[in-house]
């Protein structure tokens, strides 16, 4: 008898219901393992693609004068950037309109397009109502992100002080960069739901709140930084000069209350900067500063007791032979008093007296008011200039030291100097912070010799000084000029550097002007021709800004320039 066949239509039926029962019974099985046992893995998986972490901006703090005028600030913008494999499916009529409001050719937004990155930035620091914009494009892959951009109100005015960040807002030139710290601040995050494609789906909330900068107040006083600037201007395009720089310091704080130079350049427009318009030549240049340097040889004279300002000094017949050198004056004098060798400004009188010193005591006296040190202004670039250690002077090198060569220097540490003979012979530290109470002071020389050599230097700013053209209406002036021949190459050439340093009103100092003109090529180049009346035009307009009581009566008539009267 022959067995019945089962129906294979029956038997493959079952075989394809137990496997998908089987299917179900893994997928049921794989969906409890999901959703009991790797819960948490899962969502920590879920999280890492759909939640980011978004940066939030700091506001860099504002940088602003000694009386609340802002000088930097930071204004909220937007960063425009893109995914390229999104955006590459907008219409042509969309994107140049999209070229257009970001300011670029259609052909260097296409550029950017082509980028294999995943995202891409098409332009920093876009004004808001330009970003807005764009979004109201509706093309798909364009986003923005918020950032700020630094504005300086006054431009190229307190440029050299204030300096610029980078687009990162990042602190690059002047207070900006010596200040990063404290006017970065610290950015701050939040965590946010974003869908594949990136377009945010909720905010979750801040993890760290951003903490915005400081603000900084500095010294600078805008108004007179405009009167310091604008004359120094004058000066160049008069004597058509290459370059030049001025500082203004306050006598009794160190505050500098301008400090300007030229050429300089505007921090909102950076595009075609050279190294030439970045330099703060007053902190950073160094120069041989010639006969500005005779009031500290009189000084150690007078100090040491040496001289008193009736000393007589020869100096026919208008020269001096030191070994091999000869030092020469300008013009013949003959006998001077020691108050006329500055008068006059002879170099051979000036030397002679130095070399009655011992040369430790012309160093010690001239690294205490500062010399061979950067100032402590925490300023990036700040010069040192170079005074070699008196151990290793030559006579001659004595000789030129006292009266200028030899030695170098900044036109901040210049003017820093001359503190100790208008604060009564001490100095202070300079500074481009406003200072809420007077620094500590360093005494230098006695009381007696800073006054004896503001008498002298009273003189050599008048009638039959070099430098009658530093006078102002009203008020007493003492200070000293410099013609000083410029070094190239380790050789002295035919071009010059004119310089000016002075105080007034002389009988009760309250401010320090030093000019300097560099390679002026018209109209002379003596300092009491082209650095005196920088001078006298900016003090004069300071000590009237700053309400300062006159101290002389008031005469408009200045005296001619004496013949032989310029030094050399």
């Amino acid at each position: 008898m022959r067995p019945v066949c089962q129906d294979p239509q029956a038997w493959r039926s079952r075989l394809v219901l137990f496997l998908m029962f089987a299917a179900f019974a893994v997928l049921a099985g794989r969906a409890v393992w999901l959703q009991l046992v790797s819960d948490e893995f899962l969502r920590q998986q879920g999280a890492a693609r759909q939640v980011r972490t978004q940066e939030l901006a700091a506001s860099r703090g504002r940088i602003l004068d000694r009386n609340g005028h802002v000088l930097a600030m930071s204004l909220p913008v937007k960063a425009v950037w893109a995914v390229p494999d999104e955006v590459r499916g907008a219409a042509p009529q969309q994107l140049d309109a999209l070229a257009r409001l970001l300011g670029l050719g259609r052909v260097e937004l296409d550029a950017k397009l082509a980028s294999p990155r995943s995202l891409v930035y098409l332009k920093r620091q876009v004004e808001q109502d330009s970003a807005e914009r764009i979004l109201r494009l509706g093309i798909r892959g364009i986003e923005t992100r918020g950032e700020y951009k630094r504005y300086y109100p006054y431009g190229e005015l307190t440029a050299h002080v204030v300096g610029f960040t980078s687009i990162e807002d990042a602190g690059q030139e002047g207070m900006e960069l010596a200040h990063q710290a404290s006017l970065a601040g610290a950015a701050g995050s939040r965590r946010v739901l974003k869908d594949r494609l990136g377009h945010l789906l909720e905010d979750m909330g801040t993890t760290r709140p951003a903490r915005d900068g400081k603000d900084l107040t500095l010294s600078i006083d805008r108004n007179i930084q405009h009167i310091a600037q604008s004359h120094l201007k004058a000066a160049l395009e008069k004597h058509q000069a290459r370059a030049g720089g001025i500082v203004v310091l306050d006598v009794r704080t160190g505050e500098v209350l301008a400090l300007a130079n030229l050429p300089n350049y505007d921090p909102n427009d950076r595009g075609r900067l050279t190294g030439a318009q970045l330099r703060n030549r007053v902190l950073t240049d160094t120069f041989e500063p010639g006969s500005v340097m005779k009031p500290f040889t009189i000084a150690q004279a007078l100090e040491s007791g040496l001289a008193t300002p009736d000393t007589i000094v020869e100096t026919a017949p208008g020269s001096l032979s030191i070994g091999r050198a000869t030092i020469h004056d300008a013009s013949r004098h003959g006998a001077l008093t020691v108050a006329e060798v500055l008068q006059k400004s002879s170099n051979v009188g000036t030397a002679k007296l130095a070399l009655r010193m011992a040369p430790r005591e012309m160093w010690a006296l001239l690294t205490r008011a500062g010399f061979g040190q950067a100032p402590a202004l925490g300023f990036p670039g700040s010069a040192a200039g170079r005074l070699r250690p008196y151990a290793a002077w030559k006579p001659i090198e004595q000789a030129t030291i006292s009266y200028g060569h030899g030695v170098s220097t900044s036109l901040m540490q210049m003017a820093q100097s001359y503190l100790m003979f208008a604060r009564d012979g001490d100095v202070v530290p300079v500074t481009l912070l406003k200072a809420d109470a007077a620094p500590p002071a360093q005494p230098v020389i006695s009381g007696a010799t800073a006054n004896a050599v503001r008498g002298m230097m009273e003189r050599a700013a008048g009638p039959g000084g070099t430098a009658p053209r530093a006078r102002i209406p009203g008020y007493r002036v003492a200070g000293k000029t410099s013609t000083a021949h410029k070094a190239v190459g380790g050789r002295y050439t035919n071009t010059y550097v004119a310089a000016f340093v002075g105080f007034a009103p002389a009988s009760a100092p309250r401010v320090i002007v030093a000019v300097m003109i560099d390679e002026p090529s018209a109209g002379g180049h003596y300092g009491g021709t082209v650095a005196a009346p920088v001078f006298a035009a900016v003090a004069q307009d300071t000590l009237r800004a700053l309400n300062v009581a006159p101290d002389a009566p008031v005469n408009d008539i200045l005296a001619p320039l004496e013949a032989g009267d310029e030094e050399s």
